[in-house]
């Protein structure tokens, strides 16, 4: 069966073990998520993250979440640009979440960044999702 939007399926598998309250999740790995993953690993969102190779020769994400006083750090996870819709901004129209309290990852012509690193840049790009 054929997946039409993998990053949904990343941020899903993500809230489902989160809610879980799993400490590590597995995902089907791909240069996008790896860009993904490493962005949330500087904003403090995960611990760590790795990839795995499976004995198919397939990768694997393997993502360490993190927890304070045994409440998930990441509190939501939303899927803003989709196959169907894409939500393309410029750098003056780059949404702020929950007040600077989270952060929405954009996927620019300089690579995938933070809201806060495309404004500094002033480049726009299309908004993948927002995470608080």
């Amino acid at each position: 069966m054929s997946m039409t939007d993998p990053i949904s399926d990343y941020l899903t598998r993500l809230r489902n073990a989160l809610k879980a309250g799993k400490k590590t999740v597995d995902i089907p790995s791909s240069k996008f998520k790896e860009s993904i993953s490493g962005i949330l690993k500087k904003s403090s969102f995960i611990e760590d993250y790795k990839i795995i190779e499976t004995e198919k020769k397939f990768k694997m994400l393997s993502i360490r979440l993190k927890y304070s006083d045994g409440d998930s750090v990441i509190l939501g996870l939303k899927r803003i640009s989709r196959p169907g819709i894409r939500r393309y901004v410029n750098s003056e129209d780059i949404p702020r979440v929950r007040n600077g309290y989270g952060i929405a990852i954009i996927s620019t012509s300089k690579g995938l960044m933070t809201d806060k690193e495309a404004r500094d840049m002033k480049v726009g790009g299309e908004v993948v999702c927002q995470i608080w």
